[in-house]
């Protein structure tokens, strides 16, 4: 059966001018070619890995994962025009299992019908549910579509495992200082898409500041660049860094509290206070307060922190965080974040030791993996009636009555030991105390000097 022909629309290329007219700058900038593409040069450089399966037309479905402003959806849009193959985008949110199985379809007709494989480019799949993503397997398993999924979130956490086995990951990484420069430099030339027939000096200084403060993001800076120009009546319009500092908007930091950035920035704060690195610590809790973090949480892992990695070498660091804790809960913010600071900087900077983490993990190993140990007669509860006559509690000794309170008596077998005090802070006064008292336990004698008992 023939096509239907249908007459040439003599207005589309009108249609289109006025739609592209009416885009964002950061929209008609879009690189249309792997030429004007800028970053990513660890995979999409020259001889990379997909800029060489982009050349060969030899592409399989692809997650692209990274920050806003990045380039993945304009890399999609390339990767369609490169290849020739139709481009048929889906919001994650907007559509459901039944826009899924339709777009399936029309592919899978397409594809029988003339040939021409179609990308199905999916924004933000980390919103897709489980059936939308398994309405998805297999098609991309036989290849009747090209999935191009791009998400902010680890696509791990985010993208069912059969899907993601059957799709290469590639990371975006933010775009560095000279990259957002280039972008810049090159909307201010751009006639046609950019703000070419506009009459701009900007500032070097300026310049800089909008490369360092979009953070990695084009679309931000080219934004910024936009409405500064835009808003600006006087001709030539001269970009200062007061102009570009007043154009940008507020960064609006990429953390899910529930996601994969929550977890890697609490990772890191917890690990620069193990590291003894008081900026660190601060500048990663900083960032989880400026995204909205819970403050408890943060007063929850320092309480965990003090114990865990710092312990009896200061024991002054529970107390601390337990307050910080407490503050958190009478005042809240932002006032708290005072008390967390002051906590966080203690914690960062006092002595380290994770003996007694690692002694109740050995000792709960035991527990559940050797033989149960019986507890000694002398021991033994005694406030009961009857105990006597079982021997309990007989041949204790009572280490008050003795003149440093202390005796040898065996509570424990001594081949097992969890407790080792390091040689920093308190720990090491702790450790050098628990060496005499081995050393005095293995003579078998009790106080020094004459026993005194009362």
């Amino acid at each position: 059966m023939s096509k239907r022909h249908t007459p040439p629309d003599l207005f589309a290329a009108s249609r289109a001018a006025n739609l592209a007219r009416a885009q964002p700058l950061a929209a008609r900038m879009r690189p249309t070619t792997l030429d004007e593409f800028v970053g990513q040069d660890h995979f999409l450089g020259p001889g990379k890995l997909l800029r060489r399966l982009i050349a060969a037309d030899r592409l399989g479905s692809l997650i692209f994962h990274g920050p806003p402003g990045c380039g993945k959806t304009s890399l999609a849009h390339i990767i369609a025009k490169q290849t020739h193959r139709r481009f048929r985008p889906l919001n994650a949110v907007a559509a459901g299992v039944k826009e899924v199985r339709e777009e399936a379809a029309e592919a899978r007709a397409e594809l029988e019908a003339g040939g021409t494989q179609t990308i199905l480019f999916v924004d933000e799949i980390h919103r897709f549910n489980r059936s939308q993503q398994d309405v998805l397997l297999p098609e991309v398993e036989e290849g009747r579509v090209t999935l191009i999924g791009t998400t902010t979130h680890n696509p791990f956490f985010a993208v069912n495992s059969p899907l993601l086995s059957r799709s290469s990951i590639f990371s975006f990484a933010p775009l560095d200082r000279a990259a957002i420069r280039t972008l810049l430099l090159r909307a201010l030339a751009e006639r046609e898409r950019g703000l070419g027939e506009v009459a701009v000096e900007i500032d070097e200084d300026a310049l800089a500041f909008l490369a360092e403060a979009s953070d990695g993001d084009a679309r931000r800076a080219l934004t910024a660049l936009e409405v500064g120009v835009l808003s600006t009546a006087e001709r030539p319009v001269r970009f200062t860094r007061a102009l570009a500092e007043e154009s940008i908007q507020q960064k609006a930091l990429v953390y899910d509290g529930t996601g994969d950035e929550h977890y890697d920035v609490a990772s890191a704060f917890i690990k620069s206070l193990r590291g003894s690195d008081p900026d660190a610590a601060i500048y990663w809790m900083a960032r989880m307060l400026e995204a909205g973090e819970d403050p408890r949480f943060i007063a929850r892992r320092l309480v965990i922190q003090a114990s865990e990695d710092i312990g009896n070498a200061d024991p002054q660091a529970l107390l601390i965080a337990i307050a910080a804790m407490q503050a958190v809960e009478l005042i809240g913010l932002p006032e708290c974040q005072l008390n967390l600071a002051q906590a966080v900087t203690y914690l960062a900077t006092a002595p380290k030791s994770n003996a007694s983490y690692l002694a109740i993990n050995k000792a709960r190993e035991d527990v559940r993996n050797s033989r149960t140990l019986e507890v000694p007669a002398h021991l033994r509860d005694t406030h009961y009636q009857g105990a006597a006559k079982l021997g309990h509690g007989q041949a204790y000794e009572y280490p008050h009555d003795y003149a440093d309170g202390w005796i040898a008596q065996p509570y424990l077998p001594e081949e097992h030991r969890y407790y080792e005090p390091v040689d920093r802070g308190y720990e090491a006064v702790i450790r050098e105390r628990m060496e005499e008292l081995r050393r005095r336990k293995a003579e078998g004698g009790s106080s020094p000097g004459a026993a005194s008992r009362s």
